[in-house]
C-alpha cells in the first residue's frame, strides 16, 4: 500500500531496533535443538540438496555443531541476503516446493542454540563466501555488523566445503543453551550431549520421513551414520487400515486428509510395534499429523478439536497435507512446529477424527477380548485388505472354513459361486460405508445386531460342520469359531455347539 502525502517534508524519526536487544529477544522464540536443526534442513532441501551431513563435536565449552549440504549454494551477495534478519516477507508468494516462510529460520533457529553463527557457501563457478553473526560482538559494537570471515581458529571446521563444487556449511559455536561452560572432562555433560544427538536423530527421522522414503531420496547423516525414516502410519504392515481419504476445500485450496488405524500389537511383530510407538509412546503419538509440502509440522495432536488422548484411541493417526499457500490460515508459527486449522474446516476434521477414533477403539477393545481368551490361533476375518499398485481393495478370505466348504459344492455350480464372490468383492460400498459411518458412527449396526440367536446359530452350525469335516475335534472347532469375526460376541452360543445339536437340526429339517 502506498500512502499519499508522505514525502521529504513529512516529519519522522528513524527508530531502528537495538541489535543486542533484538537478537537476544529472537533467542526466546522457544526452539528446541530438534526443531532448530529441522529449520536449517528445510533450507538445504529448498536448495536442492541430496545429502545433508550433521556433525556434533564434543569439546566441552568449545563444542560445535555443523550442518553441511550439497545444495546449489550461494554467491556472496545471496549469502548476505540470507543472513539478513527477515530476508523475505511471509506475505510474498513462494515457490510451491519452498519450505520457508518468514525469512528468519536460519538466524532464529541458530541463535536459539548458539552465540556464534558462521555460514560458508559455494555456488557453481564461484569462490566460497563466508558470513558470521557473533552475538557477543554485536553487544559490544551495538551495530548490525555482519562479519565476512570465520572466527580465528574456526577455519578448519569449514574445510569440507573446499572439496565440493557447491554446497553450504552452517557452523554453530558457543553452544550456551545445551553445553554452557562445561569442561571437556565433564562426563555427565558429555553424556547429555550424546543424548541430544539421539534426540535430534529421532526428530529428523520423523519430520523428514517422506523425503527420506522417496526413490531419489534425500539422505541425512548424523556423525557419519545414515538416518532411517520413521513413518508414523506403519504402511508396510498388512493389518494397517487405510480409511477413505477426503479432500477438504478452503479458499480455493485443497487440504488432503487421510485417516489410518494402526494394527493391534497382536497383529505385528514386537520390533515393528516398538518402532511404531515413536519416541513418546503409543498414547502420545495418536492424533493428526500435519504436513506442509511433505514436511511434518505437527506430530500426534488432536488440534484443539475437543478430543483427549486416551488408551482406547492410541491406534488412530490421521495425515493432513497442506500447500505452503495456507500458512496464515493454519497459523503456522516461525518454528514450523505448530498449526491450527481454520474455523471453517473444524467441523469436517472433527467428524473425521470421531470416525477414526471410533474405529480405533473397536479394534483395541475387540482384539483385547480375543487375547484374553489366550487362544493360540490367528483371528479369522471374512474380509482381507489388500494393496495393489498403491490402491486398497477388499477380498473375501478364501481360507475361511465356510468359503472352503462352498468350494466343495459340485463343479457345475462353481462358476456361479466364484462369479458371485468376485462381484461381492468388486462392489464393496467403501465410500458409502465411510460416509454413513462418519455422520453418526455410534448408530452403525454391529454384525448380527438384534438378530434372534436361532439365526446366528444357523450360520455357526454350517461353519462348525465345515471345521469338523476338516478333522478338527469338537473342542477345536468351537475354539476356532471363537476366533472368527463376529462370533467372539456369542461365546455362550458357541459353547452350545455339539454333535447332538447338529443331529437335532438335521432331524428338524427332514
Amino acid at each position: 500500500m502506498i500512502f499519499s502525502g508522505v514525502g521529504d517534508f513529512e516529519k519522522y524519526s528513524i527508530a531502528a531496533p537495538l541489535p543486542s536487544a533484538m537478537v537476544e529477544s529472537f533467542r526466546a522464540f522457544g526452539y528446541d535443538i530438534g526443531t532448530a536443526i529441522a529449520d536449517l534442513i528445510d533450507n538445504s532441501i529448498s536448495a536442492g540438496a541430496k545429502n545433508v551431513w550433521l556433525s556434533f563435536h564434543w569439546d566441552g565449552n568449545n563444542s560445535h555443531v555443523s550442518i553441511r549440504d550439497d545444495g546449489h549454494g550461494m554467491t556472496e551477495s545471496q549469502l548476505i541476503s540470507a543472513m539478513r534478519l527477515g530476508s523475505q516477507s511471509p506475505l510474498e508468494q513462494r515457490e510451491s516446493h519452498d519450505l520457508g516462510r518468514f525469512g528468519l529460520g536460519l538466524k532464529t533457529a541458530s541463535f536459539s542454540q548458539c552465540r556464534r553463527l558462521t555460514v560458508a557457501s559455494r555456488s557453481k563457478n564461484h569462490e566460497v563466501a563466508t558470513s558470521r553473526w557473533d552475538l557477543d560482538y554485536l553487544t559490544q559494537v551495538n551495530e548490525w555488523r555482519l562479519l565476512r570471515s570465520p572466527a580465528d581458529g574456526s577455519e578448519q571446521k569449514l574445510n569440507d566445503l573446499a572439496n565440493m563444487f557447491q554446497g553450504t556449511i552452517v557452523l554453530w559455536e558457543y553452544l550456551d543453551r545445551f553445553v554452557g561452560n562445561a569442561r571437556t572432562d565433564d562426563q555427565k555433560a558429555q553424556n547429555d550431549f550424546l543424548e541430544t544427538v539421539e534426540v535430534v536423530e529421532n526428530h529428523l527421522a520423523m519430520v523428514f520421513h517422506r523425503f527420506l522414503e522417496k526413490r531419489d531420496r534425500l539422505k541425512l547423516w548424523i556423525n557419519n551414520r545414515l538416518i532411517k525414516p520413521w513413518n508414523p502410519f506403519l504402511l508396510d504392515a498388512q493389518a494397517t487400515q487405510i480409511l477413505p481419504s477426503e479432500p477438504l476445500t478452503f479458499n480455493g485450496e485443497t487440504v488432503k486428509v487421510q485417516p489410518y488405524v494402526l494394527p493391534h500389537h497382536s497383529k505385528i511383530d514386537q520390533e515393528s510395534y516398538n518402532r511404531a510407538a515413536g519416541v513418546n509412546g503409543w498414547n502420545a503419538q495418536q492424533g493428526f499429523y500435519v504436513y506442509r509440502n511433505e514436511r511434518l509440522l505437527v506430530a500426534g495432536d488432536w488440534l484443539s478439536l475437543g478430543y483427549q488422548k486416551d488408551e482406547h484411541c492410541k491406534l488412530a493417526r490421521i495425515q493432513v497435507d497442506l500447500p505452503n499457500s495456507m500458512d496464515s490460515e493454519w497459523n503456522i508459527d516461525i518454528k514450523k512446529s505448530r498449526a491450527r486449522p481454520p474455523v471453517i474446516l473444524k467441523a469436517d476434521l472433527k467428524r473425521i477424527a470421531r470416525l477414526t477414533r471410533h474405529r480405533a477403539t473397536e479394534i483395541y477393545r475387540h482384539r483385547g477380548k480375543v487375547l484374553a481368551r489366550e487362544n493360540t490361533e490367528d483371528h479369522v476375518f471374512m474380509w482381507d485388505k489388500k494393496i495393489m499398485r498403491g490402491k486398497v481393495f477388499y477380498s473375501i478370505n478364501k481360507e475361511h472354513p465356510l468359503v472352503q466348504e462352498v468350494f466343495n459344492i459340485p463343479n457345475n455350480y462353481q462358476p456361479m459361486i466364484r462369479a458371485l464372490l468376485r462381484l461381492l468383492e468388486e462392489t464393496v460400498p467403501v465410500q458409502q460405508i465411510w460416509l454413513d459411518s462418519s455422520v453418526e458412527p455410534e448408530k452403525q449396526a454391529q454384525a448380527f445386531d438384534e438378530i434372534p440367536s436361532e439365526q446366528v446359530m444357523e450360520v455357526m452350525i454350517e461353519i462348525y460342520r465345515a471345521l469338523r469335516k476338516a478333522n478338527l475335534t469338537q473342542e477345536q472347532a468351537r475354539d476356532r469359531i471363537l476366533t472368527m469375526e463376529p462370533f467372539q460376541r456369542f461365546e455362550n452360543l458357541v459353547q452350545n455347539l455339539s454333535e447332538e445339536l447338529i443331529r437335532g437340526k438335521n432331524h428338524d429339517s427332514l
